[in-house]
């Protein structure tokens, strides 16, 4: 069977599916191993066409991978998918507890992160100019997110991470309009720490991707 090998020349070129393949890869494997896996993954081909490429194509290609995460990817405010327009929340003064608590607990696991980005990223219901709505956020299966591009995904990790203590202040703005028991009122402020630490996590993932924070 023949094989085209597409190497991918931008992050938004390689699915969030595919960075976890690649981040689940064993502890151990020497530098040709990883090499031989990071090809085959993100160019997509089995491993035993991967052996039969050159092994000076072969690092050219590492090389060209390798030089994708050197930029910083911006947010991305809407793409499509399997021909769907997905769109960013518009507002996140106007998002709501539930969206805020999945966001809190899933951004940071990238074995889940899809789940984030279901709540992140939402069909869109209408538009105009370059406005537009998404549908109401509802927590349910997010395999479909694992086809998005890697991009977006890391872009959006970019703006959290930069948005920081602006999005603690959102949810302690919140427990202040709200009617709640000093037990609730504690609980929030405790989610707050859990954003600081969030954030460090975002800062150790980008410099782990050598992506630039500035």
């Amino acid at each position: 069977m023949k094989y085209e090998l597409n190497v991918p020349t931008s992050l938004n070129e390689i699915t969030l599916g595919q960075y976890q393949q690649y981040l689940k890869l064993p502890e151990g494997l020497t530098e040709n191993q990883v090499a031989l896996k990071m090809v085959g993954i993100f160019c997509q081909v089995p491993d035993t066409v991967v052996r039969n490429i050159k092994a000076a194509d072969i690092q050219t290609i590492v090389a060209t991978l390798t030089k994708m995460f050197e930029d910083t990817p911006e947010l991305t405010r809407e793409f499509k998918l399997n021909g769907k327009r997905y769109g960013f929340i518009p507002n996140l003064d106007d998002m709501s507890f539930g969206e805020y608590i999945d966001i809190d607990t899933y951004l940071g696991d990238w074995d889940n992160i899809e789940k984030a980005m279901a709540v992140l990223y939402r069909p869109v219901q209408g538009s105009y100019d370059k406005l537009y709505n998404i549908e109401p956020y509802e927590a349910k299966d997010a395999l479909e997110y694992k086809h998005m591009p890697l991009g977006v995904v890391l872009g959006s990790i970019v703006f959290f991470y930069n948005l920081g203590s602006e999005l603690c202040q959102v949810m302690m703005d919140y427990s202040l309009n709200q009617e709640m028991t000093y037990q609730q009122k504690q609980t929030l402020e405790q989610s707050g720490v859990g954003i600081n630490q969030y954030t460090d996590w975002l800062k150790a993932t980008l410099q782990d991707l050598k992506i630039s924070l500035n």
